[in-house]
């Protein structure tokens, strides 16, 4: 314990200016055991301040750390728990109790003991010692403020008392006058003995004589008691004079606090009264603009708003416990909820009435739009109607069901208003398709119900001029001569028994027109009607409502009034939910009608699913970014898959009908249909779908027809009987390639890479096939000299054979003068000239390459000539200027 103290002392109280006295190792009381040490300390520096130190082991063990202190002044009591008995534990009471459990009773009791000096020496207020053992404290003596601590530990309590100035120059006289004070100190403390008994002596009989001046106090104290005994008794009765005093004193007090609490209770109820008077109470006007309120003006129309406010405010008071039991509150708000029903029932009537007279107002408009491609405008009624903005807002929060009643009957007339509309908007958009005054008035006569039909029918014979009379024809397509192709094939691309070749630009960009003003139109109107559904019905914040429509068939009238009679709510996640909703039931014929003019126009031209595939794209893409979960963005996406099939079903067709062709056995097949209709479709597709949003869906298109058209040429090109296969491949590859390289398809880079090495190939092979040995006997020749060289001769020796000497090789060659040559390839120009059809141009091409196969099959003999007969002299009878005199004349004289 030693090493302990010495190491706190060094190590935590020293750096802090303090010296530690006594220190116990102990734990707390209860516990785990978690052992520490309190320490008894002081200050060095004055005024002396005395604490007990909480001493802790840190967490590592390598040092120790201050954890707590308390002041010596601000213990109360310390409790040893045992006096008599041995016990480690003891209680140190601050401002809490705090137990502990000394690790030994000896190192407690010489804590307790350190304490009790130390409150002797330095406090004034005593310390409380309970169950402490007499033996511990019995060396210890009262002192006063300049007395100091006997007994005990002489290191923990005592410490070095400094002489003052008067006490060392005491000591100095009195040394100085003893002679002995330094050199003899036995012989000076024997004299100071002799003095103090001196001064004894004297004390004693100076005591002994003033024994009659202590009798003489004596008496005084006598006196002074019974002055205090008389002042006792005038204060006796004072006292009962001031305790009738003090109980009338009583009296006012309580009558004050009577008089405050019912001023406080004054007070109050005041309070509640102007509260209630203030919340509870509606102007005359407003109740007058509620019960009599012109609905129809808007300034009546804003007195009745702001009346409505009132009174929502006044029945939405947070009123406060117990109003709601008094009789007057009762019969204000019973007062207020019949204002309310009555206005209610008036604003829902009026409201009805406005939905009425304003769609009467609103058909009246609807025969000058009959004509024209524009639909109706709906903004003066919304402007109307919006007045009452506020008032519905008001009726939601109010009245729920009388809102949602009106909701549905609004939906129920709008939606027939709509259907009007929007059937003789697309009646005339079908008109205008077709392009005849006969056929508008054939749709002008016909009833509404049958007109689509009937419009179909008759904008698919013959009133048009556009349409093929026979079906039969469009089965099977026929190869015809190169001039009259055009006009005498049917089109791949026809759907429904249609011919593209009758259709122009002209047609086709009418129904684009058409197409995309229809678009047009409906659009704003759809989301001017959203508009004003969100603001007029207040269904601008997303949140639940307390009931609402669940989905497009619960906003059928049948289902609405029952769940609405029943008192269901129509739960709903959300009003923007409602709003989409409500949007199906006004316009649940825009897609029908959509989808119809959809099928109209694929009828008609098959091409015009391209032009419907990039405006309906487009709009889809620009509703989706104001809203992607609007009605508007729904119904054109659902369109849109409609379009997008009809699409799909057009390149299918064209492949299937690429896949029945039938080539005739009479003329030549040159370009094939198909291959020209490809480039059409490309051409009107490029021009179509530029910078177009769905532009993946044509080139997936084009993978699919190139691929077609490849497989599709080869099959007729194998089929074909009057024309060379090569020719066929050549020619329709060539046209091909040349359609790529003009339209740039990025798409379509690897086909035309393969189309041009097609054309390369079969042209190569044709020109060989065509030309053949045109110098027959010539060739036979030489091919017997290759035949000896590679079968070991070497090449001189081979004019020693007897069948290929000298004399046969003149023999041979005389047989090829030049007029046999120039007669040879006028005949293989003719034949090409058959093969080969005019549209693709190619003669010139095809005859170039077959000089140039001449000529090298000609610079091959005089090869073999050269290397075989050395120095012979033999030479054929044409040079090579020859041949190309003889071709350039062949074809120039054809």
């Amino acid at each position: 314990m030693t090493a302990i103290k010495h190491a706190l002392q060094r190590d935590i109280f020293t750096p802090n200016d303090e010296r530690l006295l006594s220190i116990v190792n102990v734990c707390k009381a209860g516990k785990k055991k978690k052992n520490c040490f309190l320490c008894a300390t002081v200050t060095t520096e004055r005024p002396v301040q005395v604490k007990v130190v909480k001493v802790k082991k840190s967490d590592k063990g390598d040092f120790y750390k201050r954890q707590a202190a308390w002041a010596l002044r601000d213990l109360a009591v310390v409790d040893a728990k045992d006096a008599v008995k041995e016990n480690p534990e003891f209680d140190l009471h601050f401002e809490k109790i705090y137990k502990w459990v000394a690790s030994s009773t000896a190192e407690k009791n010489a804590f307790i003991s350190c304490i009790w000096k130390l409150n002797q020496r330095y406090l004034r207020k005593k310390i409380d010692f309970v169950n402490v053992s007499s033996q511990l404290l019995e060396e210890s003596v009262p002192s006063g403020e300049n007395q100091s601590v006997t007994g005990g530990d002489e290191e923990a309590v005592d410490e070095y008392q400094e002489l003052n100035t008067r006490e060392e120059q005491d000591i100095e006289i009195m040394m100085g006058g003893c002679e002995c004070a330094i050199s003899n100190a036995e012989a000076f403390a024997e004299k100071l003995s002799r003095e103090l008994q001196v001064l004894d002596g004297a004390n004693i009989q100076s005591i002994m004589a003033s024994e009659k001046q202590v009798n003489t106090l004596m008496k005084l104290l006598d006196e002074a008691l019974k002055e205090v005994d008389q002042i006792e008794l005038k204060l006796s009765s004072y006292e009962e004079m001031l305790q009738s005093v003090r109980e009338q004193m009583d009296q006012i007090s309580e009558s004050n606090h009577l008089i405050h609490l019912s001023n406080t209770n004054n007070v109050k109820l005041l309070s509640e009264i102007e509260f209630l008077v203030n919340h509870l109470d509606l102007a005359k006007g407003h109740i007058k603009a509620l019960q009599e309120g012109d609905l129809a003006s808007s300034r009546g129309v804003e007195a009745c708003t702001s009346a409505a406010d009132a009174l929502l405010q006044c029945m939405n008071v947070a009123l406060r416990p117990g109003h709601d039991l008094l009789l007057a509150v009762k019969q204000q708000q019973q007062r207020f909820s019949d204002l309310r029903e009555h206005f209610a029932r008036r604003l829902a009537s009026h409201l009805n009435n406005v939905f009425v007279q304003q769609g009467h107002d609103q058909s009246s408009t609807l025969a000058q739009h009959s004509v024209e491609l524009t639909l109706p405008n709906h903004h003066p009624f919304h402007r109307d109607l919006l007045r009452y903005a506020r008032l519905m807002e008001w009726l939601k929060n109010t009245d729920y069901g009388k809102y949602e009643g009106l909701t549905k009957n609004y939906m129920d007339y709008i939606s027939r208003l709509y259907e009007r509309e929007i059937k003789d908007f697309f009646e005339v958009a079908k008109i205008k398709m077709t392009g005849t005054a006969k056929e508008s008035k054939k749709f002008a006569t016909l009833p509404r119900k049958e007109s689509a039909v009937k419009q179909e029918a008759e904008s698919l014979h013959g009133s048009s001029g556009k349409l093929t009379g026979s079906t039969s024809s469009l089965n099977k397509l026929s190869v015809q001569s190169s001039g009259s192709r055009r006009s005498q094939s049917s089109s791949l691309l026809d759907v429904g028994n249609m011919s593209a070749s009758d259709l122009d630009v002209a047609d086709r960009a009418r129904f684009d027109k058409v197409f995309e003003q229809v678009l047009s139109e409906l659009e704003p109107l759809c989301l001017a009607e959203q508009d004003f559904i969100s603001k007029f019905f207040n269904l601008q914040q997303h949140q639940s409502m307390p009931g609402t429509m669940t989905d497009a068939e619960s906003l059928d009238g049948g289902a609405l009034s029952r769940q609405h009679s029943s008192g269901t709510p129509l739960p709903v996640s959300s009003e923007k939910d409602m709003i989409r909703q409500m949007m199906t039931k006004i316009f649940r014929c825009v897609e029908p009608e959509l989808n119809n003019l959809i099928a109209l126009g694929d009828k008609i031209d098959s091409f015009n699913s391209l032009y419907m595939l990039v405006k309906m794209s487009h709009h889809v893409w620009t509703a989706q970014n104001v809203d992607p979960a609007s009605f508007l963005s729904t119904t054109l996406g659902n369109v849109l898959v409609t379009v997008k099939r009809n699409f799909d079903k057009c390149i299918s067709n064209q492949i299937r009908q690429m896949e029945e062709v039938k080539i005739s056995k009479k003329s030549k097949v040159g370009i094939l249909p198909f291959v020209a209709e490809f480039e059409e479709f490309a051409g009107l597709a490029e021009s179509i779908f530029k910078n177009a949003e769905r532009r993946g869906d044509l080139d997936k298109a084009y993978t699919k027809l190139i691929r077609g058209v490849f497989v599709n040429v080869e099959k007729v090109a194998n089929e074909s009987q009057k024309t060379p296969r090569d020719v066929v491949m050549m020619e329709n590859f060539h046209h091909i390639f040349a359609t790529l390289s003009r339209l740039k398809i990025s798409c379509l880079e690897a086909e035309k890479k393969e189309a041009k090495q097609k054309y390369t190939d079969h042209l190569q092979s044709y020109v060989i096939y065509s030309l053949g040995q045109p110098l027959e006997k010539l060739n036979h020749f030489f091919d017997g000299v290759e035949a000896r060289v590679a079968q070991g001769v070497r090449e001189e020796e081979v004019s020693y054979q007897l069948a290929f000497n000298k004399q046969e090789l003149r023999k041979v060659i005389k047989e090829y003068p030049g007029k046999e040559v120039k007669k040879g390839l006028d005949n293989l120009y003719k034949k090409v000239d058959k093969h080969l059809c005019e549209e693709e141009n190619l003669l010139q091409v095809v005859w170039h390459s077959m000089q140039d196969e001449f000529i090298r099959q000609y610079k091959h003999f005089e090869g073999l000539i050269a290397r075989c007969y050395p120095g012979s002299g033999v030479t054929m009878e044409f040079t090579i200027q020859d041949i190309l005199d003889y071709c350039s004349s062949i074809a120039q004289s054809h």
